[in-house]
Protein backbone atom coordinates (compact mmCIF):
# COMPACT_ATOMS: atom_id res chain seq x y z
CA UNK A 1 0.00 0.00 0.00
CA UNK A 2 1.43 3.46 -0.94
CA UNK A 3 2.48 5.64 2.07
CA UNK A 4 -0.28 8.12 3.31
CA UNK A 5 0.25 11.54 1.56
CA UNK A 6 -2.32 14.91 1.87
CA UNK A 7 -1.84 15.54 -1.28
CA UNK A 8 -3.77 12.70 -2.84
CA UNK A 9 -6.43 12.81 -0.12
CA UNK A 10 -9.84 13.88 -1.04
CA UNK A 11 -12.67 16.73 -0.15
CA UNK A 12 -13.60 14.37 2.97
CA UNK A 13 -9.77 14.46 4.08
CA UNK A 14 -9.87 17.75 4.12
CA UNK A 15 -12.69 18.39 6.30
CA UNK A 16 -11.30 15.78 8.98
CA UNK A 17 -8.13 18.00 8.84
CA UNK A 18 -10.18 21.11 9.77
CA UNK A 19 -12.25 19.48 12.30
CA UNK A 20 -8.54 18.15 13.76
CA UNK A 21 -6.82 21.74 13.62
CA UNK A 22 -10.15 23.15 15.12
CA UNK A 23 -10.51 20.82 17.62
CA UNK A 24 -7.08 21.16 18.87
CA UNK A 25 -6.81 24.79 18.72
CA UNK A 26 -9.80 25.17 21.03
CA UNK A 27 -8.44 22.69 23.57
CA UNK A 28 -5.25 25.28 23.73
CA UNK A 29 -7.36 27.72 24.23
CA UNK A 30 -9.44 26.08 26.78
CA UNK A 31 -6.01 25.29 28.87
CA UNK A 32 -4.83 28.59 28.33
CA UNK A 33 -8.13 30.34 30.02
CA UNK A 34 -7.57 27.46 32.70
CA UNK A 35 -3.80 28.54 33.52
CA UNK A 36 -4.92 32.05 33.98
CA UNK A 37 -7.68 31.56 36.07
CA UNK A 38 -5.47 30.01 38.22
CA UNK A 39 -2.44 32.11 38.32
CA UNK A 40 -5.21 34.54 39.28
CA UNK A 41 -6.44 32.45 42.15
CA UNK A 42 -3.12 32.51 43.57
CA UNK A 43 -2.60 35.57 43.52
CA UNK A 44 -1.32 36.40 39.83
CA UNK A 45 2.50 35.13 41.26
CA UNK A 46 2.81 33.15 37.88
CA UNK A 47 1.23 35.14 35.15
CA UNK A 48 3.86 35.15 32.23
CA UNK A 49 3.76 38.71 30.95
CA UNK A 50 3.59 38.98 27.31
CA UNK A 51 6.61 40.25 25.60
CA UNK A 52 6.09 42.93 24.05
CA UNK A 53 8.62 44.24 20.99
CA UNK A 54 9.74 47.37 21.37
CA UNK A 55 11.38 49.18 18.40
CA UNK A 56 15.13 50.78 18.58
CA UNK A 57 13.36 54.43 18.61
CA UNK A 58 11.13 53.44 21.82
CA UNK A 59 14.24 51.80 23.56
CA UNK A 60 16.17 54.81 23.25
CA UNK A 61 13.33 57.28 24.58
CA UNK A 62 12.91 55.29 27.71
CA UNK A 63 16.67 54.90 28.30
CA UNK A 64 16.24 58.60 28.16
CA UNK A 65 13.49 59.00 30.37
CA UNK A 66 15.21 56.60 33.22
CA UNK A 67 18.12 58.79 33.43
CA UNK A 68 16.51 61.83 33.90
CA UNK A 69 14.60 60.18 36.24
CA UNK A 70 17.74 59.08 37.58
CA UNK A 71 19.36 63.04 37.77
CA UNK A 72 19.78 64.84 40.74
CA UNK A 73 16.90 67.73 40.92
CA UNK A 74 18.62 71.24 40.03
CA UNK A 75 20.01 73.34 43.18
CA UNK A 76 18.78 76.73 43.27
CA UNK A 77 22.09 79.23 43.91
CA UNK A 78 20.78 82.42 45.51
CA UNK A 79 23.63 85.15 44.32
CA UNK A 80 25.33 86.43 47.70
CA UNK A 81 23.83 89.86 49.54
CA UNK A 82 26.12 92.58 48.50
CA UNK A 83 27.17 94.31 51.62
CA UNK A 84 26.67 97.88 51.72
CA UNK A 85 30.67 98.85 50.85
CA UNK A 86 30.10 96.45 48.22
CA UNK A 87 27.69 98.41 46.85
CA UNK A 88 29.25 101.81 47.50
CA UNK A 89 32.07 100.59 46.00
CA UNK A 90 34.69 100.91 48.20
CA UNK A 91 36.30 97.67 47.57
CA UNK A 92 37.63 99.15 44.19
CA UNK A 93 40.10 101.17 46.64
CA UNK A 94 43.45 100.14 46.43
CA UNK A 95 45.85 99.61 49.29
CA UNK A 96 49.90 98.93 49.56
CA UNK A 97 49.12 95.36 51.52
CA UNK A 98 46.41 94.27 48.86
CA UNK A 99 43.78 93.44 52.39
CA UNK A 100 40.60 92.31 51.71
CA UNK A 101 38.75 94.31 53.88
CA UNK A 102 37.07 97.47 51.88
CA UNK A 103 37.87 99.57 55.08
CA UNK A 104 41.17 99.42 57.04
CA UNK A 105 42.73 101.39 59.70
CA UNK A 106 45.61 100.80 62.00
CA UNK A 107 47.35 103.33 64.46
CA UNK A 108 49.84 103.40 66.57
CA UNK A 109 47.91 103.15 70.71
CA UNK A 110 50.39 105.53 72.59
CA UNK A 111 51.46 108.22 69.80
CA UNK A 112 47.87 108.35 67.59
CA UNK A 113 50.29 107.68 64.62
CA UNK A 114 48.15 106.26 62.11
CA UNK A 115 50.53 103.49 60.20
CA UNK A 116 47.73 102.34 57.64
CA UNK A 117 44.11 103.95 56.59
CA UNK A 118 41.69 102.82 53.81
CA UNK A 119 38.50 104.05 53.68
CA UNK A 120 38.78 105.26 56.93
CA UNK A 121 35.72 107.58 57.21
CA UNK A 122 33.34 105.42 55.44
CA UNK A 123 29.88 104.67 57.54
CA UNK A 124 28.94 101.51 57.61
CA UNK A 125 27.01 99.05 59.55
CA UNK A 126 28.97 97.55 62.17
CA UNK A 127 27.61 93.95 63.08
CA UNK A 128 28.47 92.47 66.75
CA UNK A 129 31.46 95.28 67.07
CA UNK A 130 28.06 96.94 68.48
CA UNK A 131 28.49 94.91 71.63
CA UNK A 132 32.19 96.12 72.66
CA UNK A 133 29.50 99.37 73.55
CA UNK A 134 27.01 97.49 75.17
CA UNK A 135 29.64 95.77 77.64
CA UNK A 136 31.64 98.99 78.23
CA UNK A 137 28.33 100.64 79.22
CA UNK A 138 27.29 97.22 81.87
CA UNK A 139 31.00 97.25 83.28
CA UNK A 140 30.92 101.39 83.84
CA UNK A 141 27.27 101.00 85.39
CA UNK A 142 28.85 98.74 88.22
CA UNK A 143 26.26 96.87 88.32
CA UNK A 144 26.36 93.21 89.67
CA UNK A 145 28.24 91.06 87.83
CA UNK A 146 26.35 87.75 89.77
CA UNK A 147 22.67 89.03 89.28
CA UNK A 148 21.04 86.02 87.63
CA UNK A 149 19.13 87.07 84.46
CA UNK A 150 16.45 84.64 82.50
CA UNK A 151 16.62 85.04 78.82
CA UNK A 152 12.89 85.80 77.45
CA UNK A 153 11.12 85.90 74.18
CA UNK A 154 12.07 89.55 73.92
CA UNK A 155 15.74 88.26 73.80
CA UNK A 156 14.86 86.17 70.90
CA UNK A 157 16.15 87.74 67.51
CA UNK A 158 13.64 88.94 64.86
CA UNK A 159 15.82 90.82 62.72
CA UNK A 160 17.90 87.88 61.24
CA UNK A 161 16.57 85.29 62.62
CA UNK A 162 19.16 83.48 63.96
CA UNK A 163 19.64 80.55 66.46
CA UNK A 164 21.14 80.58 69.80
CA UNK A 165 22.16 77.77 72.29
CA UNK A 166 20.81 79.88 75.35
CA UNK A 167 16.97 78.98 75.19
CA UNK A 168 14.08 80.97 76.27
CA UNK A 169 14.05 80.17 80.34
CA UNK A 170 17.50 79.73 80.54
CA UNK A 171 19.52 81.47 83.79
CA UNK A 172 22.95 83.06 83.74
CA UNK A 173 24.32 85.41 85.81
CA UNK A 174 25.17 89.34 84.79
CA UNK A 175 28.73 88.55 84.20
CA UNK A 176 28.43 85.42 82.27
CA UNK A 177 26.01 87.02 79.68
CA UNK A 178 28.53 89.82 79.54
CA UNK A 179 31.68 87.08 78.62
CA UNK A 180 29.49 85.69 76.37
CA UNK A 181 28.80 87.90 74.58
CA UNK A 182 32.01 89.49 73.85
CA UNK A 183 34.04 86.04 73.86
CA UNK A 184 31.52 83.88 71.47
CA UNK A 185 29.27 87.34 70.34
CA UNK A 186 26.04 85.82 71.78
CA UNK A 187 22.83 87.85 70.60
CA UNK A 188 20.88 86.98 73.35
CA UNK A 189 23.22 87.50 75.69
CA UNK A 190 23.83 90.86 74.85
CA UNK A 191 20.41 91.95 74.52
CA UNK A 192 19.20 90.61 77.63
CA UNK A 193 22.23 93.02 79.08
CA UNK A 194 20.22 95.58 77.66
CA UNK A 195 16.72 94.44 78.71
CA UNK A 196 18.06 94.72 82.27
CA UNK A 197 19.33 97.91 82.15
CA UNK A 198 18.42 100.04 84.80
CA UNK A 199 15.71 101.93 82.38
CA UNK A 200 15.00 98.95 80.07
CA UNK A 201 15.81 98.72 76.72
CA UNK A 202 15.21 102.19 75.36
CA UNK A 203 17.26 103.86 78.38
CA UNK A 204 20.07 101.31 77.40
CA UNK A 205 19.65 102.56 73.85
CA UNK A 206 19.98 106.06 74.65
CA UNK A 207 23.07 105.87 76.60
CA UNK A 208 24.82 103.41 74.10
CA UNK A 209 24.63 106.77 71.51
CA UNK A 210 25.16 109.15 75.10
CA UNK A 211 28.43 107.59 75.25
CA UNK A 212 29.14 107.64 72.02
CA UNK A 213 28.73 111.32 71.72
CA UNK A 214 30.70 111.46 74.39
CA UNK A 215 33.83 110.09 73.26
CA UNK A 216 33.72 112.35 70.17
CA UNK A 217 31.93 108.95 68.17
CA UNK A 218 30.44 111.69 65.56
CA UNK A 219 29.53 109.11 62.77
CA UNK A 220 28.51 106.20 65.06
CA UNK A 221 25.08 105.49 66.01
CA UNK A 222 22.94 102.24 67.51
CA UNK A 223 19.61 101.38 67.47
CA UNK A 224 20.05 98.09 69.50
CA UNK A 225 22.87 96.25 71.26
CA UNK A 226 23.23 93.46 69.30
CA UNK A 227 24.65 94.43 65.96
CA UNK A 228 21.92 92.40 64.38
CA UNK A 229 20.40 95.45 62.84
CA UNK A 230 21.87 97.12 59.88
CA UNK A 231 20.96 100.90 61.31
CA UNK A 232 24.18 100.30 64.06
CA UNK A 233 26.46 102.34 62.49
CA UNK A 234 30.11 103.84 62.54
CA UNK A 235 33.26 104.25 60.42
CA UNK A 236 36.94 102.71 61.45
CA UNK A 237 37.91 105.92 62.70
CA UNK A 238 35.38 105.94 65.58
CA UNK A 239 35.72 102.76 66.30
CA UNK A 240 39.31 102.81 66.82
CA UNK A 241 38.03 105.64 69.50
CA UNK A 242 35.66 102.91 71.13
CA UNK A 243 38.64 100.33 71.03
CA UNK A 244 41.11 102.80 72.88
CA UNK A 245 38.25 102.90 75.41
CA UNK A 246 37.32 100.03 76.23
CA UNK A 247 41.00 98.11 76.06
CA UNK A 248 41.67 99.53 79.47
CA UNK A 249 39.25 97.68 81.40
CA UNK A 250 39.91 94.97 82.25
CA UNK A 251 37.08 93.05 82.19
CA UNK A 252 36.43 93.89 78.60
CA UNK A 253 40.03 92.33 77.98
CA UNK A 254 39.67 89.47 80.11
CA UNK A 255 36.44 88.47 78.72
CA UNK A 256 37.22 89.05 74.65
CA UNK A 257 39.86 87.19 74.76
CA UNK A 258 39.58 84.19 76.78
CA UNK A 259 39.67 80.96 74.31
CA UNK A 260 36.46 79.29 75.37
CA UNK A 261 34.18 79.23 78.13
CA UNK A 262 31.86 77.15 79.77
CA UNK A 263 28.27 78.02 81.21
CA UNK A 264 25.53 75.62 83.20
CA UNK A 265 22.49 76.12 82.16
CA UNK A 266 19.98 74.37 84.37
CA UNK A 267 21.14 70.61 83.89
CA UNK A 268 23.18 71.33 80.90
CA UNK A 269 26.68 72.67 80.46
CA UNK A 270 27.85 74.22 77.44
CA UNK A 271 30.80 74.77 76.07
CA UNK A 272 31.32 78.40 73.95
CA UNK A 273 34.02 79.29 72.01
CA UNK A 274 35.67 82.48 70.81
CA UNK A 275 34.75 84.04 67.39
CA UNK A 276 38.65 84.79 66.95
CA UNK A 277 40.92 82.23 66.06
CA UNK A 278 43.98 84.26 66.69
CA UNK A 279 43.34 84.45 70.41
CA UNK A 280 44.80 81.35 70.39
CA UNK A 281 47.74 81.87 67.98
CA UNK A 282 51.14 82.28 70.36
CA UNK A 283 52.71 84.82 67.78
CA UNK A 284 49.62 87.39 68.51
CA UNK A 285 49.64 89.28 72.03
CA UNK A 286 45.87 90.47 72.16
CA UNK A 287 44.44 92.76 74.70
CA UNK A 288 40.98 93.31 73.26
CA UNK A 289 39.28 92.29 70.45
CA UNK A 290 35.75 91.78 68.65
CA UNK A 291 34.51 89.84 65.50
CA UNK A 292 31.29 91.19 63.82
CA UNK A 293 28.71 89.60 60.66
CA UNK A 294 25.53 90.56 58.88
CA UNK A 295 25.38 89.89 55.26
CA UNK A 296 24.91 94.12 55.03
CA UNK A 297 28.11 95.04 57.41
CA UNK A 298 30.31 91.80 55.71
CA UNK A 299 33.54 90.44 57.62
CA UNK A 300 34.38 93.34 60.43
CA UNK A 301 37.32 92.49 62.85
CA UNK A 302 38.77 94.75 65.56
CA UNK A 303 41.71 94.55 67.96
CA UNK A 304 44.44 96.01 70.39
CA UNK A 305 47.33 94.35 70.51
CA UNK A 306 50.72 94.58 70.52
CA UNK A 307 52.93 94.33 67.72
CA UNK A 308 56.94 94.92 67.44
CA UNK A 309 56.70 96.40 71.09
CA UNK A 310 54.02 98.52 69.92
CA UNK A 311 50.67 99.03 70.96
CA UNK A 312 48.08 98.86 68.30
CA UNK A 313 44.71 99.09 66.97
CA UNK A 314 43.31 97.44 64.12
CA UNK A 315 39.96 98.20 62.49
CA UNK A 316 38.84 96.17 59.47
CA UNK A 317 35.46 96.39 58.09
CA UNK A 318 33.55 95.02 55.10
CA UNK A 319 35.70 91.83 54.50
CA UNK A 320 35.18 89.92 51.86
CA UNK A 321 35.35 86.29 53.22
CA UNK A 322 35.11 84.43 56.30
CA UNK A 323 38.53 84.29 57.10
CA UNK A 324 39.84 87.17 55.16
CA UNK A 325 39.68 89.82 58.03
CA UNK A 326 42.15 87.68 60.19
CA UNK A 327 44.29 87.42 57.03
CA UNK A 328 44.20 90.61 56.80
CA UNK A 329 45.60 91.30 60.20
CA UNK A 330 48.08 89.03 59.57
CA UNK A 331 49.55 90.99 56.73
CA UNK A 332 49.78 94.06 58.99
CA UNK A 333 51.30 92.29 61.30
CA UNK A 334 54.03 90.94 59.37
CA UNK A 335 54.42 94.47 57.73
CA UNK A 336 54.94 95.95 61.03
CA UNK A 337 57.26 93.87 61.69
CA UNK A 338 59.15 94.52 59.01
CA UNK A 339 59.37 98.13 59.71
CA UNK A 340 61.17 100.46 61.71
CA UNK A 341 59.05 102.99 64.22
CA UNK A 342 57.97 106.32 62.86
CA UNK A 343 58.52 108.90 64.66
CA UNK A 344 55.63 111.02 65.64
CA UNK A 345 54.05 113.51 62.34
CA UNK A 346 55.40 111.34 60.14
CA UNK A 347 53.27 110.22 56.95
CA UNK A 348 50.63 107.39 57.28
CA UNK A 349 50.15 104.68 54.65
CA UNK A 350 47.05 105.89 52.80
CA UNK A 351 45.70 104.25 49.65
CA UNK A 352 47.46 106.35 46.84
CA UNK A 353 51.22 105.33 48.73
CA UNK A 354 52.68 102.55 46.45
CA UNK A 355 56.19 102.84 47.33
CA UNK A 356 56.17 101.28 50.70
CA UNK A 357 58.25 98.12 51.18
CA UNK A 358 56.11 94.97 51.12
CA UNK A 359 57.72 91.79 52.63
CA UNK A 360 56.13 88.67 51.41
CA UNK A 361 53.15 87.10 52.52
CA UNK A 362 51.74 83.31 52.87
Amino acid sequence: MAPFSLCKVGPVSHLHRFIWVGTASLFVMLAGASGLASAAANGGQNVAKPTVVKSAHQTKQQAKRKAHAKRPAARVVRPARLSDGMRAGLHGAADPLSLRSSVAYVIDQETQEVLLSKNEEAVLPIASLTKIMTALLISEAELSLDEMITITQADVDTEKGSTSRLRVGSILSRGELMHLALMSSENRAAHALGRTYPGGLQVFVEMMNAKGQLLGMQDTRFVEPTGLSSKNRSSAKDLAVLVNVASDDSLLREYSTSPAYQVAVGRRKLMFNNTNRLVQNPTWDIGLQKTGYISEAGQCLVMQARVAGRNLIMVFLDSAGKLSRLGDAERVRRWVESIPAKPLGAVPVTDNETDVDQPRFL
